[in-house]
């Protein structure tokens, strides 16, 4: 089952999966993760929550329109490659479609490329290297 979340919810997710379990959970929050139009969303399995994603207004580069950044989606070991990724993502979609948003970009690590591609997402950018993450990719989806 899919749901909004607070960030409280998926701080260990967020710290298990995109940060090895290095952090506190303070050092897993994103300047962004409260500030006006940003949601969080989870999809819980047998009352687990097993995949989560964030998003926030924000444009990217000359790139028009009303805008969504999405960050920190993950999945935790035990449910990866059953889908739930991709339902959540695409739940998002439909949703900010209603919101009136013009696209959804994110900074993709480049071992989630295809997923991200799976869900209707192209490159736009060249590969780059995120400090301490490794090399990535900005993904881009228009929805209108």
């Amino acid at each position: 089952m899919i749901r909004f979340i607070n960030v409280e919810e998926l701080l260990s997710i967020r710290n298990e999966v995109l940060r090895e379990g290095k952090l506190t959970l303070d050092e897993c929050r994103f300047p962004t993760d409260h500030i006006e139009g940003a949601f969080h969303l989870g999809y819980y399995q047998n009352d687990e929550l097993a995949c989560i994603v964030s998003f926030h207004p924000q444009g990217y580069g000359d790139f028009e329109g009303k805008a969504y950044q999405l960050r920190g989606m993950a999945t935790i070991e035990k449910y990866r490659g059953k889908g739930l990724g991709n339902q959540l993502v695409n739940f998002a979609l439909v949703y900010l479609r209603g919101q009136k948003a013009n696209y959804v970009w994110c900074n993709a690590r480049k071992k989630a490329v295809q997923f991200y591609h799976n869900a209707g997402f192209e490159i736009i950018s060249p590969e780059f290297e995120v400090p301490g993450i490794g090399p990535h990719f900005v993904m881009y989806v228009k929805l209108k």
